[in-house]
């Protein structure tokens, strides 16, 4: 079962306030803010319940995409609890009635894949430009564990409008709509798999993956096998963030072992164990690798420099921190999409 664990939710502000106004308006977001004065309880002033006020406005006023918006920001960091499951639940009914007018092709569905010796299905969306040919190739693209695919909906839809190729998004095993699936090395990545060999199906044959956050921890992957044609890894965690007693900021120890599929707070010991089986050490020692981009922001508090700079002098790989920036190049992200955008188009064609 998921669990709570003591978080300030103005700690949470502080940390994604620029992430929230992408979506939402400032006043909005400063007024859910103001209101905000406890993480968990389901009543005025919690997180959970100011935030799904605001969405609840907008789903009323028909105006679903920034209701949806707004239901991920009260999902959010954790399904741990069951306002938080209704909040994701809500989020999806909103994103789906929002999907007609998108200025993209849009198709949600569900796909069966094989996991740990038996099957699993979890839903998939597939977005594209409106005149991309059916023989385009297919990108898979992901988030972390606490930002997933609907809510990062905006940076979708403007890559599917400038990169011609369909987009396959998913939520990591252990989060979102995959939170049935606990997080773990193999069976997140053999999860990964079978999206690889679905999307090799769809297109052109030629498959890319773009992986933020925790998804840059399984495009490492796929980009050091060579499962995919092009790698993009954008702060992604690889070696040195799994390093034992390393801490965490902004709650992300109680957001990592629920993803992790712990039933209460881990240990240091615990998580440790845990976090020690994604070092991909193993894989950096191989010289297996298929073109990969690797990215991140300079200032980073939860991925260390090293695990991008480690990349550095591969063959067919590319390096790239971006100053003056945190997690992601969040605050940057356009210098960042301006790297990645075009390295996918022109490593996909060849």
């Amino acid at each position: 079962m998921p669990f709570t664990w003591p978080l300030d939710p103005q700690d949470l502000f502080v940390e994604r306030y620029p992430q929230m106004t992408l979506g939402l308006p400032a006043d909005e977001v400063d007024a859910v803010r103001a209101a905000v004065t406890e993480m968990w309880p389901d009543r005025p002033g919690g997180w959970v319940y100011e935030w799904s006020a605001l969405a609840a406005r907008h789903a009323a006023a028909g105006r679903h995409r920034s209701a949806a918006q707004a239901y991920g920001w009260a999902k959010f960091p954790s399904l741990a609890d069951e306002s938080k499951r209704t909040a994701l639940a809500r989020q999806v009914e909103q994103y789906v009635l929002a999907s007609p007018d998108f200025p993209v092709e849009f198709e949600r569905r569900t796909l069966t894949v094989a996991h740990r010796g038996g099957e699993t299905t979890l839903p998939i969306h597939l977005m594209a430009a409106p005149d991309l040919p059916a023989d385009a190739p297919v990108v898979l693209a992901g988030g972390g564990v606490d930002s997933w695919k609907t809510d990062l909906h905006g940076m979708w839809e403007q890559l599917a409008l400038t990169l011609p190729a369909r987009l396959l998004l998913f939520d990591l095993a252990g989060t979102g709509e995959s939170a049935h699936l606990p997080m773990t090395p193999d069976g997140g990545a053999e999860v990964i798999d079978g999206l690889i060999a679905f999307a090799r199906t769809i297109g052109n044959g030629r498959v890319g993956h773009f992986g933020i956050s925790m998804g840059g921890h399984y495009s490492a992957r796929t980009g050091l096998t060579g499962a995919v044609d092009a790698s993009v890894v954008l702060g992604g965690p690889v070696r040195h963030s799994f390093a034992r007693g390393r801490g965490f900021a902004f709650g992300m120890d109680g957001i990592v072992g629920n993803a992790l599929g712990f039933d209460a707070m881990p240990t240091t010991a615990e998580r440790d164990r845990a976090l020690a089986a994604f070092d991909l050490r193993p894989l950096l020692d191989r010289d297996t690798n298929g073109p990969m981009l690797v990215i991140n922001g300079a200032d980073d508090v939860h991925v260390p420099q090293s695990d991008t700079l480690i990349f550095q002098g591969r063959r067919d790989t590319r390096v790239h921190l971006v100053p003056d920036t945190g997690h992601c190049a969040i605050s940057r992200f356009d210098e960042a999409m301006a790297l990645i955008t075009p390295w996918l188009e022109a490593t996909l064609a060849t």
